[in-house]
């Protein structure tokens, strides 16, 4: 009834939806849970899922007002599924809200190490163990990870706007 007074900032609420899903596939690969020894569990399969995010925000920030759409229909897609899947894990409205703050947070932290990052204002390897690891990896999956990123990053980067909304980096 009073849909028109709450609508999100994008007119298009699927906008972020093929982008995101190219992250969320991403995000599944197993060299990350293997290699990488990022634990496979919700909080290691969020911090790479955010990880690659930022990493995707940081490059649609390049692209003026285009890029703010792009990075708002993307942001958007990422809290309805944190709020859909913390839905399904059993929360309910009164931790709800407070719960997807605190992950889209979590998001923008790492939006900041990986700006930093990808600046050279920071060491990659150190914002990678931030990012992905609650403790201090090994040096081999450290290693593993960082690389994993910057592969990511060169294609994330490299590829146009209209293409990477699509959801099809190289």
């Amino acid at each position: 009834m009073l849909a028109f007074l709450f609508r999100g900032l994008t007119a298009d609420t699927a906008s972020g939806e093929a982008l995101f899903g190219a992250l969320t596939a991403e995000a599944r690969h197993p060299g990350w849970f293997v290699e990488g020894e990022v634990p496979d569990t919700l909080d290691g399969r969020f911090a790479v899922l955010a990880t690659i995010t930022a990493l995707a925000l940081v490059r649609l920030e390049r692209e003026h007002d285009a890029g703010n759409r792009a990075s708002v229909a993307l942001t958007e897609r990422f809290i309805e599924v944190m709020e859909s899947e913390h839905r399904e894990l059993g929360l309910g409205d009164p931790t709800l809200g407070k719960v997807v703050r605190k992950l889209v947070g979590m998001l923008a932290r790492r939006t900041e190490l990986w700006r930093a990052a990808i600046s050279g204002d920071a060491d990659w390897t150190a914002t990678t163990c931030e990012s992905l690891y609650k403790e201090r990896a090994g040096d081999q999956a450290l290693d593993y990870a960082a690389g994993a990123l910057r592969h990511l990053w060169s294609r994330v980067d490299g590829t146009p706007l209209e293409k990477l909304v699509d959801g099809a980096f190289r």
